[in-house]
């Protein structure tokens, strides 16, 4: 980095045109004794402390350094560059907006209206200190747009970082040691636990990405700025803070004398195109002179295939795209890293499965595949007149592929899920609440202003209690009455999946009918795996039509709802989407697993034969079980909805962006041209406002498919790791390379994600039990193995789970077409715990079997559930939300802002007595030409106490250790 200019001030840079100063200005800057020792934390001696410079300049007088170690030239013409045409003052937003040449005609009136409010609306920014600079249209590529560059000098920095509650570094930090308690024995340090030989591979390069500087916080004074680390004035804003006061002080600037104000107003009628800060040069290549700018950082480091492998520089995302994007990557790498050990877990259940497949635990299998034993049983047919009579042995391909997914390692794999679930929330707490004290995020919400949309829409206010000032309020009969329309927009459009999931049942009926009817030989022997992958593709496509057309829906409810604050309205976008989504991916699933096959009696009912709709009772499973099916439906909707996005991810922004530069390059007057840094952003996608809902929403959707039936597909954590690790680098490109750089906002947690991440937890456990006793066979089998079998094992199993009909029972209209050469079998067997046609009873009724087995799978899931729960509740409670040094770290920070801000009062007290101690002096000499005698002395008594500090800064030189941070004296 190119080294700081100096600031050299003169007698006339501090007082210009020699207007007459101001009494407290009369000695000069404010000095800080920096000599205390600060009890209560011992100090420890390994490196000596970085030194800063802090300069007192005049807001209004002294020119600010903005060139923030980047070469500047006397008059700018770089075409890539950052700054106005002067050179020094760095550009912090662009606002893009065309305007008709009037010299071709009369304006219309909408162009004349948008012209007016335009101008009042610049003026306004001039008056909140922003400061302007426009690119002519003439000076643009197609000669019709302008750019309007937009700069924040300090003054107006430093005002708005005060209103906006914004915690910068203090001068003060020291080390907490965990042993800091005075009279506490010294220990010995720790040694460090063993860590993987090869770990430094996955570590990023401190030669290339410094670790991050870390600093104790305090929401941020101008009066105070001397206890604040002011290296250097351009730098000690970030570029995306810097983003984030201009933008907020865009969206509450007036346009009109009826108090209409926000950018968001005047985006939406078309007087603004976009409005979007600048990229950090080219992620392509260098600077021109050598300079490796954050983007062109981030991109080699952080936003290419080839680097996912190594940690992600989160502090730098931060510095870069702010707040909320870098705890979005924060919470996707920490995701990604925890479901590395599911995933090993779950590959080993498979591999088990695969290992057994001839073991006595898949007996069952075994008698399926025997054509000399039970495989030579006769099923009945699944439809009527073209479906045939098929051997138990057809079955044989399902029942063994089956068994890879629904063996004894799937109960454990089921509890070891539920337990995983319940850590990685627990554990992501902890590291949120690390994150927000490290990166300043917590109260963020209460500092939260209400939007500009609520604040003009509403009409009645109401004054809160706690800053007694009158604010924007709304009625909640208005509110109840836009939450029952929401509600039941919502909830027609759950019908509509409903019936999109009848409408695939319908079909699998459908075609199984028409394959048995004139389908060739192979087809029908694998009808029914055809049939399930078939209807699962098609359901995954009407899931992504859905989708899109009700992501629109949603964002005009809630536009409708008008929340109060942009975290109120992103909540609530959230929870609309997420409850219709959830219905959306998980409803097939749902009915396979604990609906299909339930209400289907015995081949002979003619109940479910009277109208289309019962006809749904006779879609019933294979023989070997559900499972296998909905394992098909799971792996097809998670992964094919994984390639989906990571599809439209990676080539919809690109020929987004391809074909705006094609008509960007069309319209261009000039080809010989080179783009400025602002064409060539406008060309890029915009991320919009809800830029990371998509990334949240297809996240927590895979987290439901990991969790929710994992039971029945071992192999979806695995899927999801190796999805997650692409798709970090993938969202990381899309930022950095392929969307224009969006605005930088802060937040103090993931939002509503985590309260969906809880209630899918808790859900997880509840749908596994219901997996395991419901829709496998697992208690089945245990209960034929332990009270049913006469050797306790499975032999024997599969007779004693199919049940025996009469074909002399079939009316003319039912069972296979007897008009065929073939004479239909006596007897034909069906899936399911039923008395035979010789009962004298209750011929066809359910067999005392079928209730051992309900009983069994009932005491299974209240077991199940109640030992989950209750060791989960007990590892949820065991489990701090808050680490101990956190805390201790929190109330050491507001020590210290509480003695700043008592030191400040303390010398304040002190300047005003000396000040009116001049103004008596000057009252009572009645002479006005003494004043220079009395600055004169001041600046003496100033000086002698600033040389007594850098006396005692010399004597007394403090050390840290180098594991926390420094101590900037």
């Amino acid at each position: 980095m190119a080294p700081v200019r100096e600031l050299r001030l003169s007698r006339g840079s501090i007082h210009p045109g020699g207007a007459t100063p101001h009494i407290k200005d009369a000695f000069g800057p404010r000095t800080q004794n920096t000599s205390r020792e600060w009890a209560g934390t011992p100090i420890p001696d390994t490196v000596s402390i970085p030194e800063f410079k802090s300069f007192d300049q005049s807001e209004d007088t002294v020119p600010e350094d903005t060139s923030g170690g980047i070469p500047t030239l006397e008059k700018n013409n770089d075409r890539d560059s950052l700054f106005f045409r002067d050179g020094k003052r760095r550009i912090d937003l662009i606002i893009v907006y065309e305007e008709d040449d009037i010299d071709l005609g009369v304006l219309s009136e909408i162009e004349t209206i948008r012209m007016e409010t335009r101008r009042q609306f610049n003026k306004n920014l001039e008056k909140e200190g922003l400061e302007l600079e426009l690119e002519s249209k003439q000076a643009s590529y197609d000669q019709k747009t302008y750019f309007l560059k937009v700069h924040v000098p300090w003054k107006v920095l430093t005002r708005y970082a005060e209103v906006m509650n914004m915690k910068m570094p203090i001068k003060r930090f020291l080390s907490i040691s965990v042993k800091a308690w005075e009279g506490e024995e010294k220990v010995a340090p720790v040694p460090e636990p063993y860590t993987f030989p090869l770990a430094k591979i996955f570590e990023l390069d401190p030669k290339v990405i410094a670790e991050e500087p870390s600093f104790y916080t305090a929401t941020f004074s101008k009066d105070r700025e001397e206890q604040f680390v002011v290296k250097d004035r351009e730098s000690f804003f970030t570029s995306a803070q810097r983003s984030q006061i201009a933008w907020q002080i865009l969206l509450r600037t007036k346009y009109d004398e009826d108090k209409k104000m926000g950018i968001r107003r005047l985006l939406n009628n078309g007087t603004y195109l976009s409005v979007f800060p600048l990229h950090e040069g080219s992620y392509e290549h260098d600077a021109a002179d050598g300079v490796v700018f954050d983007r062109r950082l981030l991109y080699l480091e952080w936003a290419r295939i080839g680097r996912c492998y190594k940690k992600q520089p989160l502090w730098l995302v931060r510095k870069y795209f702010g707040d909320k994007i870098a705890l979005y990557f924060a919470w996707l790498g920490f995701y990604t890293e925890m479901l590395i050990a599911p995933a090993i877990v779950g590959l080993l259940c498979f591999l088990y499965g695969l290992s057994s497949m001839e073991s006595d635990d898949n007996i069952p299998s075994k008698e399926i595949c025997d054509k000399n034993g039970p495989g030579n049983i006769t099923l009945c047919p699944l439809c009527d007149k073209v479906c045939e009579y098929q051997q138990l042995s057809a079955s044989c391909l399902f029942s063994r592929i089956t068994y890879l997914f629904d063996n004894p390692a799937t109960v454990f794999f089921a509890i070891f899920m539920s337990f995983w679930a319940t850590t990685f929330l627990e554990l992501w707490k902890r590291r949120q609440a690390v994150i927000a004290w490290e990166w300043d995020l917590q109260y963020t919400e209460e500092d939260e202003e209400p939007r500009p949309e609520f604040e003009q829409t509403v009409n009645t206010f109401r004054t809160n209690p706690v800053t007694r000032r009158k604010e924007p309020y709304m009625p909640p009969m208005q509110k109840a009455w836009k939450f029952v329309i929401t509600i039941s927009t919502v909830f027609f459009m759950i019908l509509v999946v409903c019936a999109a999931v009848l409408g695939t049942i319908v079909y699998r009926l459908s075609v199984v009918t028409v394959i048995y009817e004139g389908g060739n030989s192979f087809v029908k022997r694998h009808a029914k795996i055809f049939t399930s992958i078939t209807g699962a593709l098609i359901n995954l496509v009407i899931i992504m039509i859905l989708t899109r057309f009700y992501h629109f829906l949603a964002v005009w409810l809630t536009n409708q709802e008008n929340p109060r604050t942009q975290t109120e309205y992103e909540d609530s976008y959230t929870f609309k989407i997420y409850f219709f989504e959830f219905m959306n991916y998980y409803s097939s699933l749902i009915y396979i697993a604990f609906f299909k096959g339930r209400f289907y009696s015995y081949p002979g009912d003619r109940e479910f034969r009277n109208s289309e709709f019962t006809r749904i009772k006779g879609d019933v499973c294979d023989p070997a079980g559900c499972l296998f099916e909905l394992c098909i439906q799971l792996a097809i909707i998670m992964v094919g909805k994984q390639f989906f996005n990571n599809f439209l991810e990676l080539a919809y922004p690109a020929m987004i962006n391809w074909w705006r530069r094609r008509a960007h390059k069309s319209v261009t007057k000039d080809h010989t041209r080179a783009y400025t840094r602002w064409e060539e952003d406008y060309q890029l996608q915009d991320p919009g406002r809800l830029a990371l809902f998509e990334e949240y929403l297809e996240m927590v959707l895979q987290y439901g498919f990991v969790t929710l039936f994992v039971a029945a597909f071992p192999l979806a954590p695995l899927f999801a790791l190796l999805n997650n690790i692409w798709e970090i680098r993938l969202d990381a490109f899309k930022m950095v390379a392929q969307s224009r750089r969006p605005l930088a906002e802060r937040v103090e947690d993931i939002g509503a994600w985590y309260g969906i991440l809880q209630g899918v937890t808790y859900c997880a456990v509840v749908s596994n039990a219901f997996v395991i006793a419901y829709t496998s066979d697992y208690i089945p089998r245990m209960v034929y193995k332990l009270v049913y079998s006469p050797t306790y094992n499975l032999v024997g199993y599969i007779d004693s789970s199919l049940s025996v009909f009469n074909t002399s029972d079939y009316t003319d209209s039912m069972g296979a077409d007897r008009n065929r050469n073939k004479p239909p079998p006596e007897t034909c067997q069906y899936r399911g715990y039923r008395n035979g046609p010789e009962d004298a009873h209750d011929p066809y009724g359910l067999s005392p079997q079928y209730w051992h087995v309900f009983a069994a799978r009932l005491a299974f899931v209240v077991v199940f559930e109640h030992i989950v729960f209750a060791l989960t509740g007990i590892m949820a409670y065991t489990i701090p939300d808050v680490p101990s040094e956190i805390k201790t770290q929190i109330k050491r920070e507001r020590l210290l802002a509480k003695e700043a801000k008592y030191e400040h009062g303390i010398k304040k007290s002190e300047d005003e007595d000396e000040y009116d101690e001049i103004l008596t002096a000057l009252r009572d000499s009645h002479n006005t030409s003494r004043l220079s005698d009395v600055i004169k002395r001041g600046s003496r008594r100033q000086s002698r106490q600033s040389g007594h500090e850098d006396l005692d800064e010399q004597t007394h030189k403090k050390t840290i250790n180098t594991s926390t941070v420094w101590e900037v004296p």
